[in-house]
């Protein structure tokens, strides 16, 4: 390789260096796009996640998996649903705390 080649070789090298430093979203990385949906068969429920704002999002995500592979699905965390789910978690969690 000549002297020019390897110039441009690390140019490219530490401007990929340097850019991993800079964050690319503002407002993070959230796992559901948009608002969600109001409400899921509670029949279909197999597990229950519920995301916190954190450094990486900064809004409180459900996210529910459903039963038989269908995937999965972000609740709209201001619906009633979401809202139940939240207390009930909450609720499990300080319970799960108190056995300690």
């Amino acid at each position: 390789m000549n002297v020019k080649s390897m110039t441009i070789v690390l140019a490219v090298i530490l401007c990929a260096t340097a850019l991993q430093g800079f964050p690319m979203f503002k407002a993070g990385r959230c796992l559901c796009i948009g608002p969600g949906v109001k409400a899921v068969k509670v029949a279909d429920i197999e597990k229950i996640s519920v995301i916190y704002p954190s450094n990486n999002c900064d809004k409180t995500e459900v996210i529910i998996t459903l039963k038989a592979h269908k995937g999965q699905r972000c609740l709209n965390p201001r619906s009633k649903q979401a809202n139940i789910i939240k207390k009930e978690v909450e609720r499990m969690n300080f319970l799960k705390h108190q056995n300690i």
